[in-house]
């Protein structure tokens, strides 16, 4: 019987904390240490994981430790320097999306896991939810023959709390919320899609959120979502640097001639991701992505609105975060770094979800000017496939 994984976390708060579901004495891996610079994180960090998990304020501390594995989980900002720091360190990496806030950081990071040979894993954890992987099966089969056109539109509710009350809120930090936000989905569209976005054009703008009451630069954020903050005018306390657009959207012309777009607003009342997939026989979209939810498959031919999908493919709520899917890809990482499991998300994919997110981000700054995408070195895309 082999010793339990030893795994470390970075940002033992928000979405660092997914690494918990790692934390299985006796069964493959556990939680030794965290890293935090707040003490309820850590606080936090010992009641799901247990009182000898052990504490830093200093990340590279936890670097020269034992630990076999590390999840980073920080602000996107720190993303390129933490990954890159324990590669180099030689410890195993999930690092949540997005890999990092500019292109050229996505690339010293992939180029560091080959140069090291230590194992990067993204944490794309839509790639495990349930309805996606049965879009993607369905897509698969050939039930709706080939994919030509695909469009996502995405209602964020809880935007104008999660992302305009903090650093999201700031260029300089996230470079824009079609990249910090929009990175899933983009991700989803190229994965089932079967290709990576090779020219973007951009429109969107900062129309509501400029416009709310500001806190004060040494007031610390608070972005909990709170149902009562609406209509969206009414809110305060926002940031008080807020230069990122609060609606967007992008046109994606793929490498495999798909096209695509995608669509993003932070002051709806709802929150749904809504994806169409338009194939040669037939298309898919999905109502609600976790949870209680349905694919809806469409290939009858009717001259009016279709009441009924042809097949619908209803998914109930699962346990676990997002739909069940963090424990999945948690579990998947584990399996990925003591065993050689191959991967369902890829560095490679991560980094293209990340280009199109900043060359989309710059055309909508930029009068819509289309852009095009640098393309990842092959010898680097190449390592990758290799599992």
């Amino acid at each position: 019987m082999r010793d339990d994984l030893k795994l470390g976390i970075i940002g033992a708060w928000g979405r660092g904390m997914v690494g918990r579901h790692g934390h299985k004495p006796g069964e493959g891996s556990r939680i030794t240490m965290c890293c935090d610079i707040r003490e309820k994180a850590i606080d936090r960090c010992r009641e799901l994981c247990g009182p000898d998990v052990g504490f830093t304020t200093d990340y590279r501390e936890m670097l020269a430790s034992d630990v076999d594995a590390v999840f980073i989980g920080t602000p996107d900002y720190l993303h390129e320097e933490q990954a890159i720091a324990a590669l180099e360190a030689g410890k195993a990496v999930y690092l949540e999306k997005p890999m990092a806030i500019t292109i050229e950081g996505c690339d010293r990071i992939l180029a560091t896991a080959m140069k090291t040979g230590t194992k990067l894993y993204l944490g794309h954890n839509m790639r495990h939810f349930e309805s996606i992987l049965t879009m993607k099966k369905i897509i698969d089969s050939g039930t709706i023959g080939a994919i030509q056109a695909v469009w996502c539109r995405h209602f964020i509710a809880y935007g104008g709390d999660a992302y305009f009350k903090d650093w999201h809120s700031e260029q300089q930090y996230a470079t824009g919320l079609l990249l910090q936000k929009g990175a899933h989905d983009i991700d989803v569209i190229h994965w089932l899609a079967g290709g990576y976005t090779e020219r973007v054009t951009g429109m969107g703008k900062l129309s509501v959120y400029d416009k709310c009451k500001r806190r004060s630069a040494d007031q610390r954020g608070d972005a909990t979502f709170h149902a009562e903050n609406w209509p969206p005018l009414t809110q305060t306390d926002m940031s008080p640097v807020i230069d990122v657009e609060d609606h967007s959207m992008i046109l994606m012309q793929l490498d495999n001639g798909v096209q695509a777009s995608y669509m993003q607003c932070h002051y709806a009342p709802d929150s749904v991701r809504n994806y169409t997939f338009i194939g040669t026989k037939g298309r898919i979209e999905n109502v609600g992505d976790s949870g209680a939810c349905q694919v809806a498959v469409y290939t009858t031919r009717t001259d009016g609105n279709a009441a009924l999908p042809d097949i619908a493919y209803n998914h109930k709520p699962q346990s676990g975060g997002h739909g069940g899917s963090d424990p999945a890809i948690v579990q998947e990482f584990v399996e990925y770094v003591r065993d050689g499991k191959k991967a369902t998300t890829s560095p490679v994919a991560a980094r293209y979800a990340v280009a199109c997110g900043c060359c989309g981000t710059d055309s909508l700054r930029s009068g819509s000017a289309p852009r095009d995408i640098p393309p990842l070195d092959p010898e680097i895309v190449a390592y990758f496939e290799n599992n």
